[in-house]
């Protein structure tokens, strides 16, 4: 049930969010469209269906809003063929001016969208703020990077000819994003395609799409024309997929979200040859050599691990100590994985929110549960919480064995796994051995070790004695099983854009 208390919450900076109540609370939805969004327009779906939207901390409905059907989405990619031509000759500066708008209604607003963000996901208010920010941070970035988009003018070689290289829009985009940061996984899609010129059918999670309907919202009274975004929920993801990427008309495939589900994705999109980004998933291995701060080393720990619920492509999924400093850093760690406080992320004083479902918490209970069979020790934690919501109790796993499936598979959660290492040679083959490749956690305090470490790993990105890496103007992405392509950065506006060469006769 929502909590009809007034409550003063403060975020990591240390003041004060506004008071929330339950009428509070409602009005958030309230204001909300329920609605598709396709070619300018808010309209129910095609078969009157409706989806209902749960609160992950109760159980309970928070509303329901319109489910999507095939005929919607082809009505959705219709309006984004519609508008291309016009969008793209849109002058760069209009869409800097449109993004930029965007970036400061989001930021006057940061409160109401994160509570939305907390209702219908689950992470704690200040978290959920943070990403606010964040996601706003993108379309800041690439307002600039639409008045940035270059090409070249050179002599030939052989002085016949001139050279005249252009970059333009790729085209129709389709976005399909995850519930786990609702926000800013459509804010690092929909800034660059914005900027590049290009018009775009987007799908949110089902669990969350309130944020993106909000975020919709926002670009609409931003002066977003008509056709340029299309937004469908659905029931189905495959259902209203089908018919987007098997149109000719589709020119590029973005999505976010597991790798079982990426490798589909890229496989029917090779029929028409689109231009794919890829964020998939991740099993980020958090290595601490024995010359670490330690107190840093808790730190960010407890952010890489911990950060979202653990329901992040980017959460440390393993731990791998030097064996002289394991004893110190569980100790410490179980310590302060002891003193997080679980409930609705709307409450004073809360940590820790549910996971986002009861498939989820049952995925990472069984996992759990796989390496206790095997030999591990729950330090702390370790089980289901009773009670209404998918709340799930934060676990340090110590004495890991090598074969436990939460060494090799993505935990999503709030478990910490730990085991040790010997060599430096021994740390970095234990974290290259997974068919994964997005993202490590590596703290020394020796720089050629940094350097030689930094250099071997097999991923797209690591935090060096950090334990966030996310930054709207880096490059994000991964290599090997965890995706293909980057998003944010001077390189993610490249993912939308086609070069183009004309060869000029003098």
């Amino acid at each position: 049930m929502i909590v009809d208390r007034r409550r003063a919450l403060r975020d990591d900076a240390g003041w004060a969010l506004p008071m929330t109540t339950a009428a509070q609370e409602q009005q958030a939805i309230d204001a909300v469209p329920k609605e598709l969004f396709i070619a300018g327009e808010w309209r129910e779906g095609a078969g009157g269906a409706r989806l209902s939207v749960e609160d992950p901390a109760t159980g309970g409905a928070l509303c329901e809003v319109a489910d999507g059907t095939p005929d919607d989405a082809r009505a959705a990619l219709d309006a984004a063929v519609e508008a291309q031509d016009s969008w793209a000759q849109t002058p760069p500066v209009e869409r800097a001016e449109i993004l930029h708008r965007a970036f400061e209604a989001m930021n006057e607003r940061t409160d109401e969208l994160a509570l939305l963000m907390t209702l219908e996901m689950g992470k704690a208010l200040p978290e959920a703020r943070a990403e606010i920010v964040y996601a706003a941070e993108f379309f800041r970035w690439f307002s600039g990077e639409a008045l940035r988009i270059d090409g070249s003018y050179k002599v030939a070689g052989n002085g016949a000819s001139r050279v005249w290289v252009m970059r333009q829009p790729v085209g129709p985009c389709y976005f399909i994003t995850p519930w786990n940061f609702p926000c800013a996984m459509g804010t690092r899609k929909l800034g660059p395609a914005i900027a590049a010129g290009c018009t775009m059918v987007w799908k949110p999670a089902q669990q969350t799409p309130l944020s993106a309907l909000a975020q919709t919202k926002i670009l609409e009274d931003c002066g977003l024309p008509p056709g340029v975004l299309n937004v469908i929920m659905s029931s189905s993801s495959s259902g209203v997929s089908a018919p987007i990427i098997s149109d000719s008309r589709l020119r590029k495939l973005s999505f976010t979200g597991s790798t079982e589900v990426g490798r589909k994705l890229i496989a029917q999109s090779a029929e028409n040859v689109l231009r794919v980004s890829m964020e998939l998933g991740g099993n980020a291995p958090f290595l601490v050599f024995d010359d670490a701060d330690i107190d840093a080393v808790i730190e960010g720990a407890l952010l890489a691990k911990m950060r979202n619920i653990g329901e992040a492509c980017t959460s440390a999924n393993r731990f791998h100590i030097a064996a002289p400093r394991a004893e110190e850093f569980t100790s410490r760690l179980v310590e302060r994985m002891s003193a997080l406080r679980l409930g609705r992320g709307t409450e004073e004083g809360v940590d820790t929110g549910p996971l986002i479902d009861a498939d989820q918490r049952a995925k990472v209970s069984a996992l759990v549960a796989d390496a206790v069979e095997r030999g591990a020790e729950a330090l702390v934690g370790g089980r289901d919480v009773d009670g209404a919501g998918y709340f799930y109790e934060p676990t340090v796993l110590g004495g890991v064995t090598a074969d436990a499936r939460v060494l090799s598979e993505e935990i999503f959660g709030p478990v910490a796994p730990v085991t040790t290492f010997d060599s430096t040679d021994e740390a970095i083959a234990a974290a290259n051995d997974t068919e994964y490749g997005l993202v490590a956690y590596v703290f020394t305090r020796d720089l050629d070790r940094a350097l030689h470490v930094c250099e071997r790993l097999d991923t797209g990105m690591i935090g060096l004695n950090q334990g966030i890496v996310s930054n709207a103007g880096a490059p994000f992405g991964g290599v090997k099983q965890s995706g293909i392509g980057r998003e944010g950065g001077n390189e993610g506006i490249d993912e939308y854009l086609e070069t183009k060469y004309v060869a000029i006769r003098v």
